[in-house]
Parts: C-alpha cells; structure tokens; sequence
C-alpha cells in the first residue's frame, strides 16, 4: 500500500512539473510574442513640433489641421510621409484621441462587466494579435506608431500606445467575429446610367458599427494628402488611420461590409488597413482586386468598390481561406451582410448567415426600394439610407436588425465619384443634415495652405434633416432607449421593477421584439420564470432579424419550462 501511495505522488509531482513548465514556458513565449516592437523611424523631428491653437476647436501642425465644422463634425487636412502624417494626426487629435479610448473602455466594461473575464480578455487580445504587425504594411505601422505618440499612458495597463494603436485597428474584425453583440449591420448600395438622374454613378452606405454613444460623438472628415499614392478622405475618428468609407481623388470609393465569420484563430491583416491601402493605391476595380489579392483577412468581409473610370461599382468578398468578386448584372448592385458570389454559394457559414441573420431581408428591402424610386439623385440616396419600414413597409419596430436605418449608424454617406463630391450625415446618426463635400476644391485650396478660414462645405448641395426628427415617434424612441438602460441596472442590481414600467416601456416601442426579450432577460435574472417565458412568446409573435435569433428564444422558453 505504501508503495502504490508512493508512486501516486511521484506521477502527482511529475503532473504538476509538467504543467508548470508549460505554463513558464507559456508566460515566456507570451513575453517574447506580445512584447512591444515599434517600427524604426529614420527621421523623428517632426515629434519635435509643437502644436498650435490659433483659436478654440481650431488646432495647426505644420501645414496639418483640425477643425470642428459649424455641422458638429470634425474635419482635418493631413499631409506628409508615413510618420509625419501619424503624429500630426495623433498630436492634432489627442483630446478626441483619449474621449474616443475611454469611450470605447467604457464600452467594453458594459459588455464585459466582469474584472476577471476583462483580465482574460486583454491576455487573449494580447496572444491573439501577437503577430498582426506582420501582416500591416511597414508605411501603415510607422503612422500608427506616430499617431500612438499622442496616447494617453492612463491606459497604459492594457499596452503601450503603440499596442493599444494596432489591436484597435483589428476592433472591427474582432467586432464581426463576435457578431452576438450586434456591433455590426451594415448596408450599401449603387445606381448608375438609367438609374441615375444624370446617369453617372452614386454610392451609399451606413456604417453600423456600435460601440455606444460616445464613440461617435467625434467623428472626423479627413482629407490625406500622402507622400506616395493617391490623395483621398475619409470618415474616420481619433486612432483610426484604416479606412471604412473613403473616397480617392480617381474617383474611387471604398466601403466595407462585415459577413459571417468562423473564429479565428490569429489575427491577419484588418480589413480596414486592406481598405486603406486600396484607397490610396486603387484607381479602377481591378487594382483594387489585385491589392485585396495580396492580403489575408481573418474574418470575412465584403468591399464595395465603386470606380467613376470603370463608370459601376462591384464588390469583392473575401473570406480568411477564399476570394471572389461580384460584378453588376445590371445597372445597380446592393451589399449588405453575407456574399453573393459563386466561390460562396455553397459555402455552410454563409448559408447560415443568408437564412439565419437579418442581412438577407436587409438586402430585399433595398431591392424593394430601389425598384419603386427607380430614378435616384443624392437625396434619394439618403432616402433608402433613413428608411425605417421592413420588407413590403412592415413595422418591425424602431431600431430593428430587419430595417436599412436601425438608429445607430456612427455614420451615412453618399459618394459621386465622377464629380468627387461626398454627402456625410450629421448628429443623431444619418437623421441630421447631409453636408457636402467637394474634394477637388478642398485639396486645391488644402496644400499650402495650412487652415481654410471658413467652411469648406458646399451648403447649397446639403441635404436637409430627416423629418422624424420632428415627430413623436423620436421621442419615443428616446425613451424606449433611456428606459432600456434603466431596465439593465435594475437587472444587475437584482431590484424589483417600479409598478408601471413594464406597460410605460413597451409602449415605447411595441412593434419591436427587443423589448420584450429585454424584459424577459430581467424576469429570468431575477428566477421569475414563468414571467421571463411570457415575454420571451410575445418577443417571438414580432418581426425577428432571422431564424437564430427565433431559436435563441424558443430554446430559453423550453429551458424555462424544463
């Protein structure tokens, strides 16, 4: 007996030798992939330059500016080598640069409330990102690091500026492949010849990336004049030098669409730094393709390629393992969120993501549109872009996955390629008013001139608000979300419900599933079953985005039940 208690722990003590040495070996490996390896800079005296305010939300350096637009949105000019233009964005933008990294913790702590599960996630990040600046192109990481110069070292315990700099440029990819979150839904389309006014082409598009509130309070219209390349701009904010929705002064436009995406299992190249480097080396849909060729994405996603020299846009998918891309057959082509072409018409995750989420009726709808307008100029672009009704005008409820405007777009554009003017919404979302931009005055009168002395819009082009503004379905709308965090504290806090807040709430918005299903996640938290499994049946008698989300709630009412 002795000696079988002997050998136990001797098989015991070589158990626990071998899992520490793993686990050392981890921790040294960790150390050795993750650890910080700024790009070499052979000239660093532009860090040297100071900043200058000649006057309030008005800042110069050197010929770079920033300046906040009587519209609320910010607009800057960069110009320079790759490093130049990092710090005199980042040096330019340091305030908005910090609000916009403490709103996008502040995000993450909402969704991520645990301290523990946020430790393993920042490891995780940290190992999962530890190669990605070997697939960011050496000009791109200079001008990130630049622009991490201006970094706050408050967040220093997540990485250093330069880090932090490169894993938010993956967000969005880490944002698709979480597509739980709903941080992702976007929509574009293109018209051009017969169903243009003036024939020529036209693109719009929502960004549907939600990060909470605050991150789009600051967005910028950024016009880059870079030292090789094509000059182009961009909406963007603070950090973000990648692209999601630009436009070249080829007239060649860039959007990008998230589609289903298994997890992947490293980072590769994120799919706004592939954006950027299209938009500012592209100047026809081939070039394009042949620099998306050259990349590898880590999750799946589609690029609107819209080209005033090709007179039509198309769209290049890609996934981590395949690529195709999808020319018109007509005179019109929409994207929302799963591919169309035939590389991937077998493909199992696209299929479940057409049949399971809300992209493919997102993409009815636009269709539905664009057969009834037929004819289409910038407003009427805008038009599809607010549309709130569903498929066949149903009402699927405010703010609903199934609708084109699901009220939290960080932003709405319109691009006119041949005559390189851009439309780009103002507050709240794509209600505000649409002001336009003109890029070939802008970058006639930008070089040399370090700062324009009024607005540089072209306020007899803007398109007027949104008329909901004005209604009381707005305020509803307001208070259904109000009310919805209210609903989320009472729920963390495990506090008993205030007499009338369950009918007031769902009077806020009644057609809209959400609101039940929220309800029905506080009774489940609470253990009050029985009244978690009503509200999650009266969530299934609303429109859902999709068959996923009806089987999420048809398996918790049976777990309930059972």
């Amino acid at each position: 007996m002795p000696i079988k208690k002997h050998k136990k722990r001797g098989l015991l003590f070589w158990i626990l030798l071998a899992a520490a040495i793993l686990l050392v070996s981890f921790v040294v490996y960790f150390a050795l992939v993750a650890i910080d390896h700024p790009p070499a800079v052979d000239n660093t005296a532009v860090a040297e330059i100071k900043r200058e305010a000649p006057e309030r939300d008005v800042y110069t350096f050197g010929n770079s500016w920033l300046r906040k637009s009587e519209s609320g949105l910010w607009e800057a000019y960069i110009e320079g080598d790759p490093f130049e233009r990092g710090v005199a964005f980042g040096q330019l933008s340091k305030e908005l640069l910090y609000y916009q990294e403490t709103s996008f913790v502040e995000q993450i702590r909402e969704l991520i409330p645990s301290d523990n599960y946020l430790k393993v996630l920042k490891y995780f990040i940290a190992f999962f990102n530890r190669n990605l600046d070997r697939h960011i192109p050496d000009e791109y990481k200079e001008e990130i690091y630049g622009t991490s110069l201006a970094c706050s070292p408050e967040y220093d315990f997540i990485g250093s500026g330069y880090q932090r700099q490169l894993n938010y440029h993956a967000a969005h990819d880490i944002g698709h492949a979480l597509q739980g979150l709903n941080l992702v839904a976007c929509t574009s389309f293109s018209v051009w010849d017969d169903q243009s006014a003036d024939s020529s082409l036209l693109v719009g598009r929502n960004f549907d990336f939600y990060m909470g509130d605050k991150f789009a309070e600051n967005k910028i219209v950024c016009f880059v004049n870079p030292s090789e390349g094509y000059k182009f701009m961009m909406v963007t904010w603070a950090d973000m030098i990648g692209v999601v929705s630009g436009m070249n002064e080829k007239g060649l436009t860039v959007t990008i669409n998230a589609a289903k995406s298994t997890i992947p299992s490293q980072a590769a190249t994120p799919v706004t730094i592939l954006a950027r480097e299209i938009i500012q080396y592209a100047s026809t849909i081939d070039e394009a393709y042949a620099i998306a060729a050259k990349r590898k994405l880590f999750v799946s996603e589609s690029l609107m390629i819209g080209s005033a020299i090709d007179g039509k846009t198309a769209i290049i998918e890609k996934s981590p393992d395949k690529m195709d891309i999808v020319y018109p057959v007509t005179n019109r082509i929409i994207c929302s969120n799963h591919f169309q072409g035939k590389e991937f018409e077998n493909d199992e995750i696209n299929l479940e993501n057409i049949y399971g989420s809300d992209s493919y009726a997102r993409y009815k709808r636009v269709e539905e549109l664009l057969n009834r307008y037929r004819v289409f100029n910038p407003a009427k672009m805008t038009d599809v872009l607010r549309d709130q009704l569903a498929l066949g005008d149903s009402d699927a409820g405010m703010g609903n996955q199934l609708v084109i405007n699901q009220l939290i777009a960080h932003h709405s554009i319109v691009f006119s390629p041949d005559s390189l003017q851009v439309w780009v919404s103002t507050a709240p979302w794509q209600l505000g008013k649409y002001v336009t931009y003109d890029l070939r005055k802008i970058f006639e009168t930008a070089s040399g001139h370090p700062l324009p002395g009024s607005e540089i819009t072209t306020e007899s082009l803007n398109i007027a608000p949104d008329t909901f503004l004005n209604t009381a379905a707005y305020g509803s709308f307001n208070q259904y979300r109000q009310m919805t965090r209210r609903l989320r504290e009472y729920k963390d806090k495990g506090e008993s419900l205030p007499g009338e807040f369950v009918k007031e709430y769902t009077g806020t918005n009644p057609s809209l599933y959400l609101v039940y299903v929220n309800i029905g996640d506080y009774y489940r938290e609470v253990k009050e079953d029985e009244l978690a499994v009503k509200y999650y049946a009266r969530a299934l008698e609303k429109k859902l985005p999709g068959l996923d989300e009806r089987k999420k709630l048809e398996e918790l009412i049976d777990k309930l039940k059972n």
